[in-house]
């Protein structure tokens, strides 16, 4: 049985919060029972399963969203940010305290993963009161951590980050060594046969997005999206705490959880629900509203930002420097009624990438039933093509493994009142092969709680 998650975005608190753990106790128990069904053949026999492998998809710890980043300002000697230069021993070291502090934010999650044990009957005659069984055994289980955007850092070769790799192995209980995580399939001889094993083929996706994946400098570089959360969306509540002590404790909270919200064009919706709420002053939106316009101006006169400005080309650096100036000189109220005209009129929901797996050698040559991507959050399954014999073992499917995440989601009805519902998703995927689960070759599942 293979299973895929990705998307965990394990933080270390500084940024929002994390998942409920619950959601990795549900997990753990919903293992044992997938095992048990996967054990049952298409002959209709009881024949236990000999092995479970897990696919970590990507973005599973995310290190990006951390204000530890930002301690160190720019013009000193130990300036470190996702783009700086990887060989000074100031990265590993930042990296090695993101790393921790997100191990220990999230103990109680991490600590499942690790002692992940998969206990099903040796023998069934029925898969009622299974759970009852007394004579059990153990399912060797393997989990394998694939890098995306938030993570990507783990692929950084060199000594000092096979150290910070042996620690999240440990932690976590991979079935890897400390070298580089892998990125592709390609990447890793042992991933690439287990996948294949199952006619699927898995990678992050972020590939396809151009704020997130610098095509030029591949995936062990940072990328402008980078850029924009650590200076951007991490510096934000940091700065209205410390220049406008009198705004509210809680609302600084809720501000810690902009990353968290959807759709991504509502994020100063967000910021100004947050004004709107606790009922402040005009004066006070003014100088909220003027700190986001100045951390924005700071943002685009990066080095980093200015670097990847394409002359001649109204590339994604303009489109930023369009929505981030777009508030100077216009009131909050005009600018909120302007995001929702645009949400209404432009905003076509979720990415899907379905259409990007037409174009992966695996699907073109048919070394793949299942195109798997993470990266969107938008759990989906789409078909992509079939044999003209139409059976179903032909069939070929692209599935996105969705996310475990916190979501605050405006909602349709009078959006211009600034409500956001919170939320939590799951959803992952398991694959079957030869005659397990009764002949069947997939299933997904996913939840929603609050």
């Amino acid at each position: 049985m293979l299973i895929i998650i990705s998307d965990l975005h394990l933080g270390d608190g500084t940024c929002g919060h994390s998942i409920s753990s619950d959601a990795f106790y549900v997990f753990a128990e919903r293992l044992d029972e997938m095992a048990m069904r996967a054990s049952w053949r298409k002959d209709g026999s009881y024949r236990p399963i000999k092995k479970i492998e897990i696919i970590l998809l990507g973005d599973i710890l995310d290190p990006l969203h951390s204000t530890l980043w930002l301690d160190t300002k720019l013009d000193t000697p130990k300036y470190t940010r996702p783009w700086t230069d990887q060989k000074k021993p100031a990265y590993a070291e930042k990296l090695k305290e993101i790393t921790r502090a997100i191990l220990k934010e999230n103990a109680d999650a991490v600590q499942v993963l690790q002692e992940l044990e998969v206990e099903i009957p040796r023998k069934l005659a029925s898969q009622r009161g299974w759970e009852e069984s007394k004579d059990l055994i153990k399912i060797e289980t393997h989990l394998h951590y694939m890098i995306g955007n938030h993570d990507w850092y783990y692929g950084i070769p060199g000594t000092p980050f096979d150290e910070i790799r042996a620690e999240v192995v440990e932690a976590l209980g991979l079935s890897q060594d400390s070298s580089p995580f892998p990125y592709r399939p390609e990447d890793n001889d042992d991933l690439a046969k287990n996948l294949a094993a199952y006619k699927v083929y898995a990678l992050h996706g972020d590939c396809y997005d151009k704020f997130n994946y610098d095509a030029k400098k591949g995936r062990i570089n940072s990328a402008l999206g980078d850029v924009f959360t650590i200076e951007m969306l991490n510096r934000f509540p940091l700065e209205v705490e410390k220049r406008l002590p009198s705004v509210p404790p809680e609302m600084i909270d809720n501000l810690r959880e902009i990353s968290h919200v959807r759709p991504a064009l509502a994020t100063w919706l967000w910021v100004s629900s947050q004004i709107k709420h606790n009922n402040l002053p005009n004066s006070m939106q003014d100088k909220i509203k003027q700190l986001w316009e100045q951390i924005g101006g700071d943002f685009l006169k990066l080095e980093v930002v200015r670097d990847a400005d394409e002359i001649f080309k109204f590339d994604i650096v303009d489109q930023l420097e369009i929505a981030l100036q777009i508030s100077k000189r216009t009131p909050v109220k005009t600018i909120n009624d302007l995001l929702l005209w645009i949400q209404e009129k432009f905003w076509g929901g979720e990415i899907s990438y379905a259409k990007k797996a037409l174009d992966e050698p695996a699907f073109i040559n048919k070394d793949a039933l299942y195109i798997v991507y993470g990266h969107t959050h938008h759990h989906e399954v789409v078909p992509l093509d079939t044999s003209e014999s139409r059976t179903r073992y032909d069939d070929q499917l692209y599935f996105n493994a969705g996310t475990w995440h916190t979501y605050f989601d405006l909602a349709i009805h009078k959006p211009y009142e600034q409500k956001f519902v919170p939320y939590q998703v799951v959803s992952y995927l398991a694959f079957y092969k030869d005659d397990q689960r009764r002949g069947h070759r997939f299933e997904t599942l996913s939840g929603i709680f609050s």
